[in-house]
């Protein structure tokens, strides 16, 4: 199955839906994935075993001259592991491409964000990013940012340079639903010498922004930029875009859509909410000068 006439068309949607491709790990449960980061679906084939990885890397698949690690989602997860007889789905996110084996390919369908929520403390061995429901059926959306972060050596993450230290006169928001990926950017803050507060959805960080942008607020306690991921349960990061432009207090705030979507990013419909800036995930580097050049413009229109 090649999804990507299906990831070229629902691009162009300007709805708040979210496409999920189904599967299943060798029993009942139903597991989604956002089809947006899926290339394509394959048999599994012949995988090159590799030393010191960890245990649910399954090896090295070849395709059309690309290597690329495979994972054992099921395992990753701590459901057990599967026969490398079901399928791989090839993802692309992070400026990455990592295949991962699936028992069983289902199907795709379409929810709105608004009817995924976020998960209970510990489904699927804390990897779940959200749930919703199909047919009366419990769907749960796996985090596989945070899957491969915690498979992938040391030596595999993005390693930064320097960064740039920056004065910077209120808080950034930093808003998504992975804690690997909200650590990563408190990192890159913190780096930076940027105070900084966290959200791990659209809808909490429209409550910080009512607790720190109010009329009366200390200015220094005051939220000057929201990094924002775009995948999130109940309000993705277009929609929080939209509420954060509609509000007198915050039509000012810089913000800056903070994505794992390689290739699939709708920059046309960032731009039509109202975003300042697209950026895919995740380079500290690129991360900072962003944050900076944001900083600057704020500074600059003050």
């Amino acid at each position: 199955m090649n999804t990507s006439s299906l990831r070229r068309q629902h691009s162009d949607n300007q709805d708040n839906r979210l496409e999920m491709l189904l599967f299943h790990l060798g029993s009942q449960q139903t597991f989604g994935i956002n089809v947006l980061k899926v290339q394509e679906i394959i048999p599994c084939p012949a995988l090159t075993k590799v030393p010191n990885r960890h245990p649910a890397v399954c090896g090295v698949a070849t395709l059309r001259g690309e290597a690329m690690a495979v994972v054992d989602l099921s395992l990753a997860l701590g459901l057990g592991g599967i026969d490398c007889q079901g399928s791989i789905i090839i993802t692309e996110f992070n400026r990455h491409k990592q295949g991962f084996l699936v028992q069983k390919v289902d199907r795709i369908v379409t929810k709105q964000w608004q009817d995924v929520l976020p998960p209970p403390k510990g489904l699927a061995g804390g990897y779940a990013s959200g749930v919703t429901r199909m047919n009366d059926q419990l769907v749960q959306i796996i985090d596989v940012e945070r899957v491969m972060g915690e498979v992938m050596d040391d030596g595999d993450m993005e390693a930064a340079d320097a960064l740039p230290e920056h004065e910077a006169n209120g808080l950034v928001l930093v808003v998504d639903d992975s804690s690997m990926a909200r650590n990563q950017t408190a990192r890159t803050l913190r780096g930076m010498g940027i105070p900084f507060v966290m959200a791990v959805d659209g809808r909490k960080a429209l409550e910080v922004l009512n607790e720190h942008n109010a009329q009366d607020s200390d200015p220094e306690q005051r939220i000057q930029m929201v990094i924002s991921d775009i995948e999130m349960p109940e309000l993705d990061g277009y929609s929080l875009t939209t509420e954060i432009r509609k509000h007198p207090d915050f039509a000012d705030l810089y913000v800056l859509l903070h994505t794992s979507l390689n290739g699939a990013i709708n920059i046309e419909r960032a731009q039509l909410v109202g975003a300042n800036k697209v950026l895919s995930k995740f380079v500290p580097d690129e991360l900072a000068k962003e944050v900076v050049r944001g900083l600057e413009s704020i500074n600059q229109a003050a």
